[in-house]
């Protein structure tokens, strides 16, 4: 991977270069699906948490959970969940533009004071399309929509999975590895020069020892 493709993978529509990654370890908590589907989807989070080499942890000290994954038929669901505004800012006029756009998906993040992730709020809008798929592949994607923040149009012509026959999308190696070089202790949890991105293809070009 060379330096301009792993700086389109953090360079906003707006031009502005942004990388975060998370500070602490990550708790997760997942509403609107049976306990079966809970499972899956903490089992993807431990799999790219394990591969970033992060951490996960019981609770976080200040919200108890810090990443909260809802699962809906409707976007309507969110502006009739108690209490939901105070994590969302603006969450009626976020609503509406969900509506309009018919999406099916959405992410919400928070930051810390040194522009590490802090917080990720993650909806699936469960449409024809979601159904179609395997439980363990819409997992595996939002997961790996949160271990970063990508840009908004880091993935929007191509997904950062890959179909294999006969089960669940994988993950694109190219992806794993800049998920990796990410999380390298001597990287910086955030970034806005674009110099990141020389630092961070100079690792995932590099060969990995033992």
């Amino acid at each position: 991977m060379d330096a301009d493709t792993a700086a389109a993978l953090f360079t906003r529509s707006t031009g502005e270069y942004l990388f975060a990654r998370w500070g602490r370890p990550i708790v997760p908590v997942v509403f609107g699906v049976e306990e079966a589907t809970v499972s899956i989807v903490k089992g993807a989070i431990e799999a790219v948490v394990a591969l970033a080499g992060h951490k996960m942890a019981e609770t976080d000290p200040e919200l108890g959970a810090n990443l909260m994954i809802f699962f809906i038929r409707d976007w309507d669901e969110l502006t009739e969940t108690p209490n939901l505004h105070r994590l969302i800012p603006d969450l009626g006029p976020l609503v509406e533009r969900l509506k309009a756009a018919d999406a099916n998906q959405y992410r919400s993040f928070r930051f810390d004071g040194d522009g590490a992730i802090q917080a990720s709020f993650v909806f699936v809008r469960m449409d024809a399309a979601m159904r179609d798929l395997p439980a363990e592949t819409i997992a595996l994607g939002q997961i790996v929509q949160v271990i970063l923040l990508w840009s908004d149009t880091a993935f929007a012509e191509t997904s950062p999975l890959a179909a294999a026959e006969g089960g669940p999308a994988l993950l694109k190696p190219e992806i794993a590895e800049v998920i990796r070089a990410a999380y390298d202790p001597v990287m910086p949890v955030s970034a806005s020069d674009p110099a990141h991105a020389l630092r961070l293809a100079a690792r995932v070009s590099a060969p990995r020892s033992g």
